[in-house]
């Protein structure tokens, strides 16, 4: 996921928690939130998932990624903090309104589409990744070996008196 998508999920959080906070101050029930819920949950599984993979990039993403790395780090780590400050004011209205066995049973929802994404986008995302690496280095040994043995021939034509 790149900087651009992580506004994008931070957007599409914001949004959500903004219209989550207006559900509460209508004083709507957590059954007519639970899209808003949805899409608030997925994208803080998306910046998460941005943070670790930030964290603990790929070698593809070490080499063509440069310094869009460290910068992708803190956009995630800032945009986790933003997060965690919704989640707390999320929790504190929960709690309010529905007690904390609403809040636990958000919790085991939360776990459940983290580990549902997981499975459809992170590691997919992982595994593309670890097969263009490996592509690569194929691609780069086989270049290194052919330049290695046209090198080793010409030397070899060069000392026979063949080339020049």
């Amino acid at each position: 996921m790149d900087p651009v998508t992580i506004s994008a999920a931070i957007g599409v959080a914001s949004t959500a928690f903004n219209g989550i906070k207006k559900a509460f101050a209508a004083g709507r029930d957590l059954e007519s939130m639970s899209q808003d819920l949805s899409r608030w949950m997925g994208a803080v599984s998306d910046v998460d998932a941005v943070h670790k993979s930030a964290n603990n990039p790929t070698m593809v993403r070490k080499l063509l990624g440069g310094g869009s790395i460290e910068q992708e780090a803190i956009q995630a780590f800032t945009a986790k903090k933003k997060l965690e400050e919704q989640r707390y004011e999320l929790q504190q209205f929960i709690k309010f309104s529905h007690g904390t066995a609403a809040w636990d049973d958000l919790l085991r929802m939360e776990g459940q589409i983290r580990k549902r994404r997981q499975k459809e986008i992170y590691d997919k995302k992982i595994f593309r990744e670890k097969v263009i690496g490996y592509v690569a280095l194929t691609v780069v040994l086989i270049v290194g070996l052919g330049v290695l043995v046209l090198f080793t021939a010409t030397l070899m034509g060069v000392d026979q008196g063949k080339f020049g």
